[in-house]
C-alpha cells in the first residue's frame, strides 16, 4: 500500500496524533527531571510514525508542533533543557527518512550527522552549565579535571556515542514501519 493509496485526512490525522503523544511524553520528561533523556527518546519515538507512512510533510509539521506546543506548555521557563530536543533528537528521525529516500551515501550522511551531534551536545554545555561544570568557583580537583578536557569529551565521546545511536534508531525506525504497516486505509 503505497502513499498515494491514503487519503490526506489520514495523514493530517496521523500526524496529529503523533505530535500529542510527542508533547505528552516529552513534557513528562521535562517536568520529572529525571526522565529527560526517556522523554526526548520516547518523544522522538513518536515522531516516527508519520513518517513510517512516508508523510514526510506531516513528520515535520508534527515535529515543530511538538516543539511549539512543548514551549507553550511549560517548557519556555527552562528552554536550556529543550535545546537538545530541537536541534538534533526530534529531527534526527526526519533526517534519517529522507536520507533514505534520497539515497543519500551513508557514510556522507553520518559524518554530517555526527559533527551535529557533537555540536548539539556542546550547545547544550553552554546552555545547561554556562561553559563551567561544578560550577565557576568549584575546587574540586574532578571537576577542574572535566572543565579541562570537555571538548575531548564532548566531541571524542559524542562522536563514539553516535555511532552505535544512529545504527540503533534506523533499526528503531524498522520496527516502528512495521507496527504501523498494521494500519489500514
Amino acid at each position: 500500500m503505497g502513499k498515494n493509496k491514503y487519503s490526506r485526512s489520514f495523514e493530517i490525522a496521523l500526524s496529529a496524533i503523533s505530535c500529542a503523544v510527542a508533547v505528552v511524553l516529552l513534557l513528562v520528561g521535562f517536568w520529572s527531571g529525571y526522565l529527560l533523556a526517556s522523554g526526548y527518546l520516547f518523544a522522538m519515538l513518536a515522531l516516527m510514525v508519520p513518517l513510517s507512512k512516508q508523510f514526510y510533510r506531516g513528520g515535520a509539521l508534527a515535529y515543530f508542533g511538538t516543539v511549539i506546543l512543548a514551549i507553550v506548555m511549560g517548557a519556555a521557563a527552562q528552554f536550556w533543557k529543550l535545546v537538545p530536543f530541537v536541534m538534533f533528537f526530534g529531527l534526527h528521525p526526519l533526517v534519517n527518512s529522507l536520507q533514505i529516500k534520497f539515497n543519500i551515501n551513508k557514510w556522507i550522511a553520518l559524518a554530517v550527522k555526527t559533527v551535529w551531534f557533537d555540536f548539539t551536545l556542546w550547545v547544550a554545555y553552554i546552555l545547561v552549565f554556562g561553559g563551567v561544570l561544578g560550577g565557576a568557583n568549584s575546587d574540586n580537583s574532578f571537576y577542574e579535571f572535566v572543565n579541562r578536557y570537555v571538548y575531548w569529551f564532548i566531541f571524542v565521546g559524542g562522536t563514539l556515542i553516535f555511532f552505535p545511536y544512529d545504527y540503533l534508531i534506523f533499526k528503531t525506525q524498522i520496527t516502528v514501519n512495521k507496527l504501523v504497516y498494521r494500519i489500514r486505509k
